[in-house]
């Protein structure tokens, strides 16, 4: 029974036999399977936030819905999920946002603002006449204490980590396992831990530049997407870069290029496989 959620998935509060919380886990699966993907990346000169987004109609204005907002001067924050809960993240953390500021006359630190937001997410796990957050932030921002910049992501479960690389929404396990690959193959990639940890992954990822992030970030959402069984989408990209680490949208122009890019990559990529097997063919039949 415990295994099912049969019984014990009543309310948020009550733990299963093998110390589960199931409406929790609904909640975190209701983001993978039904939320665009989102995804953010630290690099050596800024953070990137990217989101797709579908268009669910064909009559909806393309911008109809933000996915990327700024909530401080040296903050922007990327959500996914229901929309309504999404809203309620975006609202609260720029209300946490402008209560530091008034209280210590200092910009609120990236982490600072994770840790407050994901207390209150937490809150909404505790009482049974209440049910989790559908919806997962990216929080990128440029502590103006320790001139560094910081990626966190808050959690249906009230969990704040501090990421190299983050993604989540449909097709998040195919995006982490091609982030693992621009910053080192191995846990770095997927979460850092909540203390940020210095690893050896933190090296490769700076590295990157926030432009040659941004198409790298732009490859895996089309390497992801089929054409035949989803809907079109639009993508929307944001950065925190440049010595002020101020948050703003990415040109249009700047979109466009690395779109171009991607898709290239993407064709040469095809390609190579497709003459990989013909050479696998003809060496199988040169065999025979």
């Amino acid at each position: 029974m415990a295994s099912s959620g049969s019984g014990y998935d009543l309310s948020s509060s009550t733990f299963s036999p093998d110390g589960r919380i199931f409406q929790v886990e609904y909640a975190s699966k209701a983001v993978e399977q039904h939320a665009g993907l989102m995804m953010g990346m630290k690099c050596k000169d800024g953070v990137v936030l990217c989101v797709q987004k579908p268009l669910v109609q064909k009559l909806l204005v393309p911008t109809f819905s933000q996915r990327i907002y700024t909530i401080g001067s040296n903050m922007g924050m990327a959500v996914t999920g229901f929309q309504p809960d999404a809203r309620q993240l975006i609202h609260r953390g720029r209300e946490e946002t402008a209560d530091y500021v008034d209280t210590y006359g200092s910009d609120c630190p990236p982490s600072v603002l994770a840790d407050r937001l994901a207390t209150y997410v937490h809150y909404f796990t505790l009482h049974g006449s209440l049910r989790p957050f559908g919806a997962v932030g990216l929080v990128a921002g440029y502590d103006t204490a320790t001139k560094t910049f910081s990626l966190n992501q808050v959690e249906p479960s009230g969990t704040s980590k501090t990421y190299y690389a983050a993604a989540a929404g449909k097709g998040q396990q195919a995006a982490k396992t091609e982030l693992e690959k621009l910053v080192g193959g191995n846990s770095g990639a997927s979460g850092a831990s909540a203390s940020g940890t210095t690893t050896s992954t933190e090296t490769t990822t700076a590295e990157l530049s926030c432009e040659e992030a941004l198409k790298q970030l732009v490859r895996i959402v089309w390497l992801l997407h089929d054409p035949n069984k989803e809907k079109a989408f639009e993508l929307e990209v944001s950065w925190i870069t440049g010595t002020e680490g101020k948050h703003s949208g990415v040109p249009k122009e700047t979109l466009d290029a690395a779109t171009k890019w991607a898709k290239e990559q993407l064709e040469e990529e095809e390609e190579d496989d497709d003459e990989e097997d013909d050479d696998e063919e003809e060496e199988e039949a040169m065999e025979e």
